[in-house]
């Protein structure tokens, strides 16, 4: 019965040296003793047993489509020109619906050729009266502006966080549906900071200046005639950016906008005063290089969180780069420029949810933890030794071992311990129990039916194996679908209670059949087992 002894018991050991090296050095080669790589930390502590800030913050998708539909609004009326017809968004609580309008009755099938063709793809349109054409976005159109706007916000505070050095951040989606994104930040004393990092959304857009600047709302709404064009928008801010406040009439679609940066620097002017150089993408260049040639002598305005920062005449043409200036100080030219850099939002953000655990609840989380897990294992070891005698040394050197495996593969990953992950750890110990006390109650069975240890054992591991895949399989399975469907605890809590069950198969099943194996070598097969 037993074959290749020597070959099972070298690979338990290569395994139980492997994870060792994985507790106190994870996947990297060891620079320091033992301890003070313990105590540096491979594993993790999650946010509520480190301490740090919880955030929920809502992504306004609808400002995405918004933007889209305002760049097709130019385009088109760029294209339908020669057709007298102009394209406007008439109901603003609609960003989604674009009306054309004013072309002839003899150019209504050009204007209709335009708004089918491959560049309008995305829309549906319909014949309105007068001789005019409604375009909706698509439903599928939107859902993929939703998806890819939310994306692409996780991905830009992803990067902000990263850049701020914070271990361990939690950034995913949160909320089925709901646009929201969930962000733990672990050890983080300076959460105000953070929040000032993501909240601003750097969404630096150059729009084009219609006329001069107001006082007032209402001093520009008289000097538009008392109606505001639905291509125009009122905006405050200052031509200096450290000036009064006033008000100025821009081209609601933007020239370039901070999803066109390629890079930003921060930078100093030739009065040492703060200041950030950027850099373009070559389509964005080339647009904006197309726009400033011919508008020489007009002015732009450079719009930061829908606040004016600077207004500046085109003396020349500009291509793929340039700068901004506006009254910076150091700290705030560096924050923008890694806010450009790192992928500007392509959407404002709202907090929905701010929650900040302190650390002394993560240490009383520990110290609880850490208790009832060791307090649960030693429980579960003695009366494994109480009830099953010798054999029960057998199960509390698999338990031990399953236990090694399950720190040592969170410590090669880096992996983030929270409260549910231990947890975790103490389930996974009771379900390797489990498995130990099924293999040897069929023990206890065949040698009570007459059969020598030799076949006992035999039969119990072969009978017991189909029940103990089958309860593993199940929880795997139950495990899955929290990490799937979960936040970043309960994902935690699944990842540790899957691969504590998949070191379980390993340790209750070959573990304890080696452990078996090589007492029986050493005496007579006849001999009853201590179970």
């Amino acid at each position: 019965m037993v074959k290749n002894l020597a070959g099972k018991t070298g690979f338990i050991l290569a395994v139980l040296v492997i994870f060792v090296y994985g507790i106190f050095y994870g996947s990297s080669l060891p620079r320091t003793g033992p301890v003070q790589s313990l105590k540096n930390g491979n594993i993790h502590l999650g946010l509520d047993l480190k301490g740090g800030t919880h955030l929920v913050l809502k992504v306004q998708t609808a400002e995405a489509i918004n933007s889209t539909t305002d760049r097709d609004v130019a385009r088109l009326n760029t294209a339908l020109a020669t057709q007298g017809a102009t394209a406007a968004k008439l109901d603003l609580a609609r960003p989604e619906v674009i009306t054309v309008s004013g072309g002839a009755a003899t150019a209504a099938s050009d204007i209709r050729s335009v708004l089918t063709g491959n560049d309008y793809s995305a829309y549906d349109v319909s014949s309105g009266p007068n001789n005019t054409f409604v375009m909706t976005m698509k439903q599928a159109a939107m859902r993929d502006s939703d998806t890819r706007t939310l994306d692409t916000s996780m991905e830009a505070i992803r990067q902000r966080i990263d850049s701020l050095g914070v271990s361990e951040p939690v950034i995913e989606k949160y909320g089925l549906g709901e646009n929201q994104i969930l962000v733990e930040l672990p050890g983080v004393d300076d959460p105000a900071h953070v929040e000032d990092i993501i909240q601003s959304t750097a969404k630096l857009e150059i729009h084009e200046v219609v006329g001069t600047s107001y006082a007032s709302d209402a001093e520009a709404l008289q000097g538009l005639g008392g109606v505001l064009p639905p291509d125009e928008e009122l905006v405050h801010g200052s031509a200096t950016g450290t000036g009064p406040d006033q008000v100025y009439v821009l081209k609601r679609a933007s020239i370039v906008e901070g999803t066109d940066f390629r890079d930003a620097q921060p930078s100093t002017d030739e009065n040492g005063r703060p200041d950030l150089q950027f850099n373009l993408t070559t389509e964005a260049g080339q647009r904006f290089l197309k726009y400033t040639t011919a508008a020489k002598g007009s002015s732009m305005a450079i719009v930061l969180e829908n606040k004016i920062r600077e207004v500046a005449t085109i003396q020349s043409e500009i291509g793929d780069s340039g700068r901004i200036t506006g009254g910076f100080s150091q700290q705030q030219a560096q924050d923008l420029s890694m806010m450009l850099r790192t992928g500007s939002l392509p959407a404002s953000i709202k907090y929905t949810e701010t929650r900040t655990v302190g650390p002394s609840l993560g240490a009383a989380s520990i110290r609880q933890g850490v208790l009832a897990a060791v307090a649960g294992m030693a429980a579960v070891m003695i009366f494994m030794l109480v009830y099953y005698r010798g054999a029960g040394i057998n199960a509390d050197l698999a338990l031990f071992l399953n236990l090694v495996i399950l720190l040592g593969f969170m410590g090669f990953t880096h992996a983030t311990l929270t409260l549910p992950g231990i947890a975790g750890v103490i389930l996974t110990i009771g379900m390797g129990v489990d498995s130990n006390v099924l293999i040897f109650e069929r023990i206890r069975e065949e040698m009570r039916a007459g059969k020598t240890s030799t076949a006992s054992i035999q039969e119990g591991f072969a009978h017991a194996w189909t029940t103990i895949l089958d309860t593993h399989v199940t929880t795997i399975v139950s495990a899955m679908i929290l990490f799937i469907f979960g936040t970043g605890p309960v994902k935690g809590f699944a990842v540790t209670l899957t691969f504590g069950l998949l070191a379980n198969l390993f340790t209750a099943v070959f573990v304890s059949r080696t452990i078996f194996d090589y007492l029986l070598s050493k005496r007579d097969r006849t001999t009853a087992l201590s179970i």
